[in-house]
């Protein structure tokens, strides 16, 4: 038992504190204590990986504590995999709010930056539904702050209807584990998965409930459709580090429909059958309101927010097959699509910074012109899903997977449709923002007046947008996630593989099971 595994929550909760009690009023001495947790993170994430790629399940028992009694953390490739991608993503956001001066506007910044990192840290590792709620709630309260970080009436705004909406969605995980209970007598996943799997099939109806209830839990996390409508004003108010950070919570509530619905409930053909037949309508329709979301918008946060909410669809399509290969491509979308929508939040938040506002459009040109454009393309290219990045590798997959399903000329024709609607209206956004303003010959902003700060109206939805222009370490943030896609472009075969290992031991709960329950000799 290695006992690294509780690192990714033990340090931001011990960093987090620290901050508070000790770097109250020294921006440096938090900038410096919170990006070295960040990249000790980062390293501790990919050791675990290492750990992780021999594919024995491990299992942490705190204080050596028997499970089902004990908490136990556990580690897959899956849960390796997605500490990995949130200390990168995290790392890199961290050092664009340094650079863009997004950390200077609250005092308390990078202490609740550490305590998102801990709860979505520990809903990936831990191996208790009681516990997943729990650190679910950790890493909420940690973005209600995050999210009206800077102030502003329409934040402040977008921020309650945030909380309320997830403390709706918080209420009804209770109730979703309550039936749980009720029905199998633990909330331990591996024990759970051992008593629903012994359940006859006459009395599984309250079983059924607890999972639909489970699942739409997850989709309000995820921002599934219908219940997607918390996301748009959150993340276009949202301030860009923060929303671009955000684009790992969505994948919270993506992982938890793939740890239940492959360990606890696979074995209940009736279960996995009716939650896959709300799961796929729903992937549908949150791909075609998200991308059409694209088209519609004038408001660039919202633009990237319907862009997430477009690629959450495509990913949830994968995930929705139930089966090893839509599995392995939903993992593999799964990271691309994290990557991309990260680094789009930023570069809007650049554009932003640069023109005063997050309105699309026509302006002087601005400070940076060209880099920003040159940013701009990449992000976009790699949100639609066009070659040569690993989007449209993604997309490939993700088709490739549903070529058997009894929907597949749904499934393809409103992937390869919205596709071409989220490229004419990323392109239009583009030409509008970069172009138009050359061809009309409108005269450059001058530096200083980009310097000064955002442009304030009466109903402007944005009223902070950082420090203008944005420095080198800003730019190299935003590089360093496009890198991650392009990484994962050219070593897409060691990427697929990795991805069809993690959905083999997925799909093979009893390692899990037995990891959890067995040999556990010398426990308390």
């Amino acid at each position: 038992m290695s006992h690294l595994i509780i690192a990714p929550v033990v340090l931001p909760a011990v960093i987090g504190p620290l901050i508070i009690l000790w770097m109250r009023h020294d921006l440096l001495l938090q900038r410096v204590f919170s990006v070295a947790a960040t990249a000790a993170l980062a390293g501790v994430a990919l050791y675990l990986n290492l750990l992780a790629a021999g594919g024995e399940v491990q299992v942490y028992r705190l204080g050596n504590w028997a499970a089902p009694f004990g908490i136990v953390l556990m580690l897959d490739r899956l849960a390796a995999l997605m500490l990995l991608l949130t200390a990168l993503l995290a790392l890199a956001v961290q050092l664009y709010a340094m650079g863009s001066g997004w950390d200077r506007k609250g005092r308390h910044f990078h202490a609740l930056w550490q305590f998102q990192l801990m709860g979505v840290c520990g809903a990936f590792l831990t191996g208790d539904a009681f516990n997943l709620f729990v650190f679910f709630e950790i890493l909420l309260i940690a973005s209600y702050g995050l999210m009206i970080h800077g102030g502003g009436e329409m934040r402040l705004r977008a921020g309650v209807q945030y909380i309320a909406y997830n403390l709706a969605g918080s209420t009804l995980f209770l109730a979703a584990l309550g039936v749980l209970y009720s029905v199998t007598g633990t909330l331990n996943m591996a024990d759970m998965a051992l008593r629903v799997a012994a359940m006859p099939a006459e009395d599984t109806a309250l079983l059924r409930v607890g999972a639909v209830l489970l699942m739409l839990v997850f989709a309000i996390k995820a921002a599934l459709v219908p219940l997607h409508f918390w996301l748009p004003s959150t993340y276009a108010n949202a301030p860009g580090p923060v929303a671009a950070l955000f684009a790992i919570m969505t994948k919270v509530g993506v992982y938890g429909i793939i740890r239940f619905f492959t360990l606890v409930f696979p074995q209940d053909a009736v279960t996995q059958s009716v939650v896959a037949d709300l799961l796929l309508p729903a992937a549908l329709f949150t791909l075609a309101i998200g991308q059409v979301g694209i088209l519609g918008t004038r408001h660039l946060g919202r633009l990237a927010a319907f862009a997430a909410i477009g690629s959450i669809g495509t990913l949830m399509i994968a995930v929705a097959q139930f089966t090893p290969q839509g599995t392995s491509a939903a993992v593999y979308y799964l990271v691309h699509s994290t990557l991309a929508a990260g680094a789009l939040f930023l570069v809007m938040d650049m554009i932003g910074a640069r023109r005063g506002d997050l309105w699309l459009r026509l302006d002087r040109v601005m400070p940076g012109n060209g880099l920003v454009a040159a940013l701009y393309f990449v992000a976009a290219i790699a949100v639609v899903g066009m070659p040569p990045f690993s989007g449209f590798v993604g997309k490939l997959l993700v088709m490739q997977a549903t070529g058997g399903a009894p929907a597949m000329v749904w499934i393809w024709a409103i992937i390869l449709i919205t596709s071409l609607v989220a490229i004419y209206a990323l392109s239009r956004a583009g030409t509008i923002l970069f172009w138009k303003s050359f061809e009309l010959g409108l005269a450059p902003a001058p530096p200083a007046a980009a310097a000064a700060g955002p442009k304030l109206e009466p109903d402007e939805p944005v009223q902070d947008l950082g420090d203008a222009p944005a420095n080198w370490l800003a730019v190299a943030s935003v590089v360093l996630l496009l890198s991650g896609i392009v990484a994962l472009t050219a070593f897409a075969g060691p990427a697929m593989r990795l991805a069809e290992a993690t959905a083999a031991q997925l799909h093979d709960p009893d390692a899990y099971v037995s990891a959890v329950l067995e040999g556990q000799e010398g426990t308390k």
